[in-house]
């Protein structure tokens, strides 16, 4: 794999924490809006610029993507932002309820993206891509970083215990959730040498989170690259931002399903309906969280029941037929309930597993929703082989937690 150190633009020490913030596509506007108040440092100023505008205007209006442009300058020209002198690497971990993950940042390559290189195991959307090529290309700049997976290596490891072991630059506690960020700067010339041979002994990257991110900088670099008559290969725009993590380092957590109705049918229709391909247990009014693969559990009618498939009905030696998602897309939302694509189907709603159990119950309770699914998470292990094999994971499989935050260093492609 080819990674590069680069010129980071990054906040003074006695700002990070004020402009540090969640990524733009975990929280609405008007989440945004409601953390960033009283925050002129916020960098939901840039990423999620519609908070300037009346609460309702459209997010992909002209005008929107206009003020992230005047905003980021503004921040470069108050000193907010301050672009490093020399090319580097950096180090960021993350520690969430005691356990700490340890990623670079690097500058990772359009030509290895577009090859293939750099697996993906999601669909993107188009709508989606373009609304980041427009960032991106109207800042020209990677505001946000994006999540990848790198094979576990001993060395690099080594390396980075070593590294970590100085004072960091950035040290602190993100609320709300409660996480604590770290970060480093790596600018020795034998480290950073050494840290791009590692990375070119790897033979893929993976993309853990950031599909669209990753797609639109990597339409973008080659759109400019196709657009440069003089055109050499080694400009920045032929490399975007990354984090990469240890695979072995990363936690995935449940990606959950609610359901606005029954397809018509009773709840007694729908339980006898499941009974077919589950072995359903009633669990009472506590919530149940399913303890291992292939079980699922379901909120229904205030009560908490545990589904089991049933021996047949998955195939443990498919990569994609083998995840909980497919057989409860499969078994369930579609065959029971004519739920047919996750993607469009404004039926189904999707939570990440970091708003707990009780987020689930909740809104069934509210009547907004009739039904919830808690699934098992998928491993990082399914989720290597199935990019290695070049499938496609079902929409909603994996959330990593915790998320990067953004605004710790962005990388210019002027």
């Amino acid at each position: 794999m080819t990674v590069k150190p680069f010129r980071g633009i990054r906040p003074p020490k006695e700002l990070a924490e004020r402009i540090a913030s969640r990524p733009y596509d975990v929280l609405n506007s008007d989440e945004a809006r409601e953390e960033a108040k009283g925050n002129a440092y916020s960098l939901y100023h840039i990423i999620k610029p519609e908070i300037d505008f009346p609460a309702g205007t459209d997010e992909h209006d002209p005008a929107v993507y206009e003020r992230a442009v005047i905003n980021y300058r503004r921040f470069l020209a108050s000193g907010w932002l301050v672009q490093d002198d020399r090319e580097q690497y950096y180090i960021y971990a993350q520690t969430m309820n005691g356990k700490t993950q340890y990623g670079l940042v690097v500058c990772a390559c359009v030509g290895d993206y577009l090859a293939g290189r750099i697996k993906k195991h999601e669909l993107t959307r188009c709508d989606k891509e373009e609304d980041r090529m427009k960032h991106v290309r109207n800042c020209n700049a990677n505001i946000e970083p994006v999540f990848f997976a790198c094979p576990d290596h001993a060395a690099l490891d080594g390396l980075v215990a070593r590294l970590t072991q100085r004072a960091p630059e950035y040290d602190f506690v993100a609320q709300p959730e409660n996480f604590r960020h770290t970060f480093w700067i790596v600018g020795d010339e034998a480290d950073i040498a050494r840290i791009t041979e590692i990375f070119a002994s790897m033979p893929s990257l993976y993309i853990a989170d950031g599909h669209h991110r990753s797609a639109a900088a990597a339409l973008v670099g080659a759109e400019k690259a196709r657009q440069n008559p003089a055109h050499r290969g080694d400009e920045e725009y032929n490399y975007f931002m990354a984090v990469c993590f240890p695979a072995g380092q990363l936690t995935i957590i449940d990606y959950n399903r609610l359901v606005k109705d029954l397809n018509g049918l009773t709840e007694k229709d729908f339980l006898q309906q499941l009974a077919k391909n589950f072995i359903v247990e009633e669990k009472g009014s506590n919530p149940f969280r399913p303890e291992r693969l292939h079980r699922f559990s379901l909120y229904l009618g205030g009560r908490w029941y545990a589904l089991t498939a049933r021996e047949g009905t998955y195939d443990d030696s498919d990569p994609i037929g083998v995840l909980d998602v497919t057989i409860s897309s499969n078994l369930i939302l579609d065959d029971i309930l004519n739920i047919k694509d996750l993607r469009t189907d404004k039926r189904v709603d999707f939570v990440g597993g970091i708003r707990g159990l009780d987020e689930l119950k909740r809104r069934v309770d509210s009547g907004e929703m009739r039904m919830a699914l808690a699934l098992y998470p998928a491993s990082m292990q399914q989720i290597i082989r199935i990019a290695d094999s070049g499938n496609i994971m079902p929409p909603k499989t994996t959330w990593f937690e915790p998320k990067l935050r953004s605004g710790l260093v962005i990388h210019s492609l002027a």
